[in-house]
This record gives C-alpha cells, structure tokens and sequence, in this order.
C-alpha cells in the first residue's frame, strides 16, 4: 500500500473539485454502466489472482466515500492467507447449517464460497466513534430517554457511513471488470469471537461486514429490480406503495426466494 506522505499528497490534489457541466450525461452515463454491472456472485475463479495495486485502488474509492461527522469510522483488513479464509468460510457455513436446524425458512447462500474468493477484505469499525455524532454526553434520570433515541440514531449514522464507503468499494471492484459479494450476516456475537482472533482485531473493534470479489466461476446474472414506480413519490408519500404487514409477508413467502437467486430473466 501507499506511504502516508504520498497519501497527503493526493488529499491536497483532490481539494479541487472537478465537477461535469450540469446535465452532462457523459460521466452519469459511465457510472450507470458500472452501477448496473454491479453484480453479486458467490462463487469465483479460485485461481485467479488479485493484483495488489488493485486492492490499492478499490481501497482509495472507500477511503473517500461521506460520513457522518467526516469521522470516516471504517477500517478495512485485506486476507490473503487461504488457511485464514478457509476458517472464516467454515464459521458461516456453519451458520448456514444453524439456520436450517432453527427452521428460519430464509434461503441462505453457500457460504462455501468465502473460502476461494480472490479478493477478500474485512469491513471493521470502531462503534465509539458515535461519540462523533448528535448524543447527550451527560446523561440524567430526566434525559435517558431522549439520549436512547440520539443513540440509535448515532449508531445509523455510523453504519450508514459504512455501508456507503463499502458501496464506494464494491463499484470500484465493478469498474475493473470484478463481480463481487457482499457478506453482511455479521452481527451475531459469536461471529466477532470467531473472526477477531483470525485477524488480531481488538475487543473494541467490531466486524461489520466481508466484501470478496473476483472473475466469476460461471457467466453471472442480473436480478430483478423494482421499478422507479415502486420505490419513488413525488411530492408526498404514495398511498398507493404502502403495504401491510400482510402484503409485506406475502411477498416473502412467494417472491423472496425467487428474486435472491434467479436471472431477473426468469422472475415471473
């Protein structure tokens, strides 16, 4: 990776800002290609091997992504050790064997790919750094409450901030051509027990998320979308979107399975 000092110097050349003329199409249009092209797979070429100047340019994609506070709250750990990769995979397998045992009736991925994906990055954070964010520092019997909801909302600041500095990640790997998967099924304590001593990440720092990419093992897919109709209002909020809980229910019984796994093709 690149010195701090060659670091410093990029920050100062990227202060100026360069922006496309307003209504340009040219630059929407190149990141459309890439955004559409993201693609998810969960399995790889296992014998391909990552360049590092290409972790290198994934990684400063991520490192310039919004946050909250500008505190920049995340911490990415490349794994290039396969013995170490193969004992992450086994944890989730294992969690995928759980799931079916508890009767979750969620369709979980093969998690048996973590273990020959390419290119394998840990997404950590440290959670005090909502500090940084809107809470009462000095908490009363009066303002418990009230400190409790700046909390939480402090806690979705912070992994907002994260998610979009991934995010910045994953279409970074999708400009140079790699599909890519997004391991998100983290938060369980159990999972930071397994996983911190792999990679000597201290008790203070929490496993937020795992991001492999890599050439796919087969042609992959793009999956069904929703329509701008669905997921957008003009003006207020559209009556006619809201769903109950019923509504909502119903498409997890009939349609969740479908759209995780198939060709968007293939959605009836």
């Amino acid at each position: 990776m690149r010195s701090s000092k060659s670091a410093d110097a990029e920050l100062s050349v990227g202060q100026r800002i360069e922006l496309p003329k307003i209504g340009s199409r040219d630059r929407y249009d190149s990141l459309m290609e890439v955004v559409r092209n993201r693609v998810t797979v969960r399995k790889f070429d296992e014998n391909f091997v990552v360049p590092e100047c290409h972790y290198e340019l994934i990684l400063d994609a991520a490192r310039h992504a919004p946050s909250g506070a500008n505190a920049q709250p995340w911490h990415y750990i490349i794994v290039d050790n396969a013995e170490i990769k193969k004992q992450i995979a086994n944890y989730f397998v294992a969690e995928q064997r759980f799931r079916a045992k508890a009767k979750m009736k969620f369709p979980t991925p093969d998690y048996r790919g973590l273990s020959t994906a390419p290119g394998f990055i840990v997404v950590c954070s440290d959670m005090r750094w909502v500090e940084a964010f809107p809470v009462l520092k000095v908490e009363t019997p009066e303002n418990a409450e009230l400190n409790r909801m700046y909390k939480e909302n402090a806690e979705r600041i912070l992994l907002q901030s994260v998610a979009a500095s991934t995010m910045s990640a994953h279409l970074a790997a999708a400009s140079l051509g790699y599909c890519v998967w997004w391991v998100t099924a983290i938060g369980q304590e159990n999972a930071q027990k397994a996983m911190r001593p792999l990679l000597g990440i201290p008790d203070e720092i929490s496993v937020l998320d795992i991001f492999l990419f890599g050439p796919p093992a087969q042609e992959p897919y793009k999956r069904w979308k929703k329509s701008m109709d669905e997921i957008a209002s003009q003006g207020e909020f559209n009556p006619a979107q809201r769903l109950s809980r019923d509504d909502i229910r119903e498409w997890i019984k009939k349609r969740r399975h479908k759209v995780m796994y198939r060709d968007a093709s293939r959605i009836d």
